[in-house]
């Protein structure tokens, strides 16, 4: 299977601000192992939104995107009450995937808390390897070449 790797970039690809409430934390106001997965989740559907992608419209489509596998780092915790910026950028694509590298930072120093490597497979309604679409494709690429980063608008 052929893949295509994009150059690391400098800045990060696409970046999603995050506040940590108290339902995110457990009793000592640290944030659950298991919320940072959310978060990471969160980054990726708003990176392919901003790309023009709506969920609504992929699902009519026909298509999913799923997790196929993931590793994760926790290097620092996230605190209540602290402000984040989780990144997204897509590093890697195959015909049916896409690799995501991801980070969660505390602002406003960008301080390094989670780092993540997101593989997502593209799946039909009954869950079989699909192509990705060749305008999300395209859309990655033009977004990646032009270098665009920095945070979404909230």
């Amino acid at each position: 299977m052929s893949t295509r790797s994009l150059p690391e970039l400098s800045q990060p690809s696409f970046g999603w601000p995050v506040r940590v409430y108290i339902e995110d934390t457990d009793a000592g106001g640290v944030v659950f192992y298991a919320n940072y997965l959310r978060y990471l989740e969160r980054a990726r559907t708003e990176y392919i939104r901003s790309l023009g992608f709506e969920r609504v419209i992929v699902m009519e489509a026909g298509l999913n995107y799923v997790v196929h596998s993931l590793s994760i780092q926790y290097r620092k915790p996230a605190l209540l009450d602290d402000s984040l910026l989780v990144t997204a950028e897509v590093v890697e694509w195959g015909k049916t995937f896409l690799q995501f590298h991801q980070q969660v930072l505390r602002e406003p120093t960008r301080e390094l808390l989670v780092s993540a490597e997101v593989k997502v497979a593209c799946v039909d309604q009954s869950l079989r390897p699909r192509r990705l679409p060749a305008d999300l494709v395209a859309a990655i690429s033009a977004h990646q070449s032009k270098g665009q980063g920095g945070q979404a608008d909230s």
